[in-house]
């Protein structure tokens, strides 16, 4: 996987016998072989969102049935000829490219005598030719022939000059060794940085006609390559240079994308019409968007929604054992507790219609007089003969 990139490398160095040339050609290769890929990323993103309003209807339909939803989603994309993987599989097709393109630059700089002990074939060659391994000068090319110029270009030496820059140095490791010389390093960073925020304002500058995403969304994208660019201050300056060239070529890349499907009546526009009808539907079902509220609808899909359900799940209970509730306007039955009456609410059987409260009711003024002029009784009682 790596033998053939390395050797169209080593074959433009062997016909320009320059390394930053070399790393242009190649660069121009690998986005002639990604820009097909990305265009139909494009083209599929682009697609589905199209077909926003439908799936959103579809999906308000369907809401609590999965598999009726799935089929009509299949249904509908089916009929406009949509896959919704075509999106995705392109830029996942890229990444073995980044991957090959920095493991063969990468490799120019492989030294055995740093690599012998995690590297057991690398001290094997060097045995079998009679070399010691502590004694080996300079670096061994990777994954390129032996009898190529660029191999025998870099074999068995300690630097990789054009230009006045090494390109076997990280800028980090030339501004630690002479800060005055490291700034033309720093320069070529700062040079990728400010490439990466043109190729992401033009991104944004579609995302305007064709919004997908929020507005923070938008900002966070435009400066995470800048961030990342900040990074390759630790890489070899020969990567720093060839994401340089890659990077301008992406450039060109985006305007196309904007000419081809950004147009008056190019599908950038078809797009941002269905995606604003979407958003309507959206507004009017009182639904709000992201994934999270769409997991949390999911969720509501499986609880009961109606009247009966909730009968049925109370039913469930009470035949489990729990305590039926008791009736409206009763007593609960089973409830053998005696319950008081109060102290204010009259009793059955006192005078003139009252009860008087607990106790005998209050005598009048003469009951009282009548009393105390009453022969008071000796107490004890006669026995009966």
């Amino acid at each position: 996987m790596f033998e053939i990139p390395a050797a169209m490398l080593s074959w433009f160095y062997g016909h320009t016998n320059s390394y930053i040339i070399a790393i242009a050609l190649m660069s121009v290769i690998v986005m002639a072989i990604t820009t097909p890929l990305t265009l139909k990323s494009t083209k599929g993103m682009l697609e589905m969102q199209k077909l926003s309003p439908e799936m959103r209807r579809l999906q308000n339909e369907h809401r609590n049935d999965k598999q009726k939803l799935n089929e009509e989603m299949m249904k509908l994309y089916q009929e406009n000829k949509v896959n919704p993987m075509s999106s995705c599989l392109p830029i996942f097709a890229q990444m073995p490219v980044f991957i090959v393109m920095f493991r063969i630059l990468r490799g120019w700089t492989y030294e055995p005598d740093q690599h012998a002990e995690i590297n057991p074939i690398a001290a094997a060659t060097l045995r079998a030719t009679g070399t010691a391994v502590q004694q080996f000068p300079g670096f061994i090319p990777r994954y390129m022939s032996e009898g190529s110029d660029l191999f025998q270009s870099i074999y068995r030496t300690l630097k990789i000059e054009e230009i006045g820059l090494d390109l076997s140095h990280s800028p980090a490791q030339a501004i630690s060794e002479n800060p005055l010389t490291g700034i033309i390093y720093a320069l070529l960073v700062v040079v990728l940085g400010g490439l990466y925020f043109g190729q992401q304002r033009m991104v944004a500058a579609r995302a305007a006609l064709s919004p997908t995403m929020s507005p923070t969304q938008q900002k966070v994208m435009q400066y995470l390559p800048v961030v990342f660019a900040v990074f390759q201050i630790f890489f070899l300056t020969a990567l720093v240079i060839y994401y340089i060239f890659q990077t301008l070529l992406r450039i060109l890349q985006q305007y196309y994308i904007t000419k081809k499907f950004y147009g008056e009546d190019g599908l950038g526009r078809q797009a941002q019409q269905a995606g604003e009808a979407a958003r309507a539907q959206q507004k009017e079902s009182g639904e709000s968007g992201g994934f999270f509220a769409q997991a949390k609808r999911d969720l509501a899909a499986g609880r009961p929604d109606n009247d009966a359900d909730k009968d049925a799940d109370k039913k469930g209970k009470d035949a489990k054992g729990s305590k039926p509730a008791p009736p409206k306007g009763g007593r609960p039955t089973g409830q053998s507790k005696r319950v008081t009456p109060p102290k204010s609410r009259p009793t059955a059987g006192g005078k003139n219609g009252s009860d008087g409260g607990k106790g005998r009711p209050t005598p009048t003024r003469k009951q009282a007089e009548a009393a105390k002029n009453r022969p008071k009784s000796s107490g004890k009682k006669k026995k009966k003969s």
